[in-house]
């Protein structure tokens, strides 16, 4: 009997530090994903580095834009802050979905968690709601979106893999767009507070 209550609590530590190991894997995946995906188009990806990497970024970002969307139709007060989350939603949902096919179709692995300086953009927006919310949103929609339209450019001008040259062409219209509709929202919010 002894040997058996023994056995017992071998056992149910052995789970514990089976879980403890999995939640502390789980809590470093976010953190890992982005890099995991770099890592492992160095060897698998049938594309050359600096496009893997560009296809890596985008979806990172674009999957942000998403997130920050729909947190964009539940937290703004603004009627135009909502509509523009819902642009957001809409249009890089679809350009995502276009990016897999084409990471796919090269190898190439895709985070599939929204990571660094996105993530924390994600955590800052969390905090806010209503006026605070919609003025931090826009000020960061207009931001990322002249950083994305420069990171666009230079795939659609330096790539060697004319597909995705393609795609980044392709999708810059869509995001001066969404630039302008940003500083457009963003002048609206700046004249309401006058």
């Amino acid at each position: 009997m002894k040997k058996l209550i023994q056995f017992a609590l071998a056992g149910s530590m052995l789970a514990m530090t089976a879980c403890n190991d999995n939640n502390s894997k789980g809590e470093n995946k976010a953190e890992d994903t982005k890099e995991q995906a770099k890592e492992a188009n160095k060897t698998d990806a049938a594309t050359d580095q600096a496009t893997a990497d560009f296809l890596v970024n985008a979806a990172n970002g674009g999957m942000m834009e998403v997130e920050l969307g729909k947190m964009a139709q539940q937290n703004a007060r603004s009627q135009q802050v909502k509509d523009f989350g819902n642009m957001m939603v809409t249009d890089h949902s679809k350009a995502n979905e276009e990016l897999k096919a084409i990471a796919q179709a090269r190898n190439v692995k895709l985070p599939t968690l929204v990571e660094g300086k996105h993530r924390d953009h994600m955590n800052d927006l969390g905090k806010k709601s209503g006026a605070e919310f919609d003025k931090a949103y826009m000020d960061m929609m207009v931001d990322d979106h002249q950083d994305d339209i420069d990171e666009f450019e230079k795939a659609a001008n330096n790539l060697s893999d004319e597909g995705v040259k393609a795609f980044a062409a392709k999708t810059l219209p869509v995001l001066r767009t969404h630039l302008q509709a940003a500083k457009n929202t963003q002048q609206q919010l700046q004249q309401l507070k006058k």
